[in-house]
């Protein structure tokens, strides 16, 4: 899991809302819902990456 106080601190670089993180390997917007994959402990906090909102399939498996 990302660290609290880092967490604190993403933003979706689209919106610029908050993140939560619904698993280890997702960071998922608030307001938009696009879903940001966590690689290696690393968020990937960006826009071509992210998985929209029903897209099941984006992001698994990287």
């Amino acid at each position: 899991m990302i660290d609290r106080e880092l967490l604190e601190i993403l933003a979706c670089p689209l919106c610029k809302e908050t993140v939560t993180q619904p698993d280890e390997a997702t960071l998922e917007c608030v307001k938009c819902g696009r879903r940001y994959p966590v690689r290696e402990g690393i968020p990937v906090m960006l826009v071509e990456e992210a998985a929209l909102p029903g897209d099941a399939k984006k992001n698994r498996n990287k």
